[in-house]
């Protein structure tokens, strides 16, 4: 069965990837809640966080915390949303943490969750290049 991620990762699809390393590859969600929101995900495909070996863990959720420290150095961002989706909701079935900048008053409410779009490909290109300066400092 194809896996989006799986092919982001083979580099047979385009995704604005912030960071990768042995482990994880991080990229931009490309219907953000918003701007700088970044998917978090293993290298290897695993479906679900129950699927993900426990040697693993450590090291997905450290990548996640690292970017949403560069949230908010990148982005100016005064705080983050973490969550994993396991089957529903989970709209690519290939483990993935969402991390997404917030600021007070955002209008993220809940569970209901309107998508934006980023402005244009110059718009991508320079939350892109935010977070991977944050990322490497």
């Amino acid at each position: 069965m194809a896996c989006l991620f799986c092919d982001i990762i083979a580099g047979r699809a385009e995704a604005a990837v912030v960071l990768r390393d042995p482990r994880t590859v991080v990229f931009l969600d490309s219907r953000p809640l918003f701007p700088g929101h970044c998917l978090v995900a293993p290298v290897a495909h695993y479906e679900t966080l129950l699927d993900l070996p426990a040697e693993l863990i450590g090291p997905l959720f450290a990548t996640a915390r690292r970017v949403a420290q560069a949230l908010e150095t990148a982005l100016g961002a005064e705080g983050s949303f973490v969550a994993v989706n396991n089957r529903v909701s989970q709209s690519v079935l290939h483990l993935h943490v969402h991390v997404v900048p917030r600021r007070p008053k955002d209008g993220l409410k809940g569970f209901f969750w309107p998508r934006q779009k980023y402005e244009g490909p110059e718009h991508v290109a320079a939350v892109l290049e935010k977070l991977k300066a944050a990322l490497a400092a």
